[in-house]
């Protein structure tokens, strides 16, 4: 048993960080978002260019409070958002930083390693105009996770995520610059 043992911790110790499946990182999911400030016709027309980017039926966003001086009203909607997983996440990623030109800035990073940017029009993404429809822009929001976070978002036995297995800016960078490295991605200050 003694030998066996040995030789497992050989192999864990002599694996570097490169190959060490858990500290793999990875987009969980994209959060794709419309404000149009007021409700009615405008963010049905946010919501259909929406789901023609995603192919996903869009979800209203609600205003909190009254505001007279934006004309808005408490649980009136106002805008509207998409969460987008898997691949199709990623490629709707690559649209948008090809529009921003694969450069973002440091304070695009939060402190937990997510990161977001914002476009200032849609057609850009290569959706056709549509002069009913007008001209929207939208943030982008990706969500970064390790394996193992679901530890910390189960329903029973809750359990922390070790500090080493979070995820910080500086690490959420670093990844950003390696996955879109051909496109020349860089991080600017």
């Amino acid at each position: 048993k003694r030998v066996m043992m040995d030789l497992t911790e050989i192999s864990c110790a002599t694996m570097g960080e490169s190959d060490n499946v858990m500290r793999e990182m990875k987009i969980e999911k994209l959060v794709l978002n419309i404000s149009a400030g007021e409700s009615g016709d405008r963010v049905t027309r946010a919501a259909k260019v929406l789901q023609q980017l995603t192919d996903q039926e869009p979800v209203f966003s609600r205003a909190r409070y009254t505001v007279r001086s934006f004309g808005i009203r408490r649980n009136e909607k106002i805008a509207c958002h998409v969460t987008v997983r898997g691949d199709k996440a990623k490629e709707i990623i690559s649209k948008g930083l090809a529009v921003k030109e694969f450069e973002l800035k440091r304070r695009n990073f939060s402190g937990n390693g997510n990161w977001g940017f914002g476009i200032s029009e849609h057609i850009d993404l290569g959706i056709k105009y549509d002069p009913n429809a007008g001209i929207y822009g939208m943030d982008f929001y990706v969500v970064m996770k390790r394996a193992g976070d679901r530890v910390s978002k189960r329903k029973l036995r809750v359990g922390k995520v070790g500090q080493r297995q979070r995820i910080g800016k500086e690490e959420s960078i670093a990844w950003f610059e390696k996955v879109w490295n051909e496109d020349f991605a860089k991080v600017l200050n």
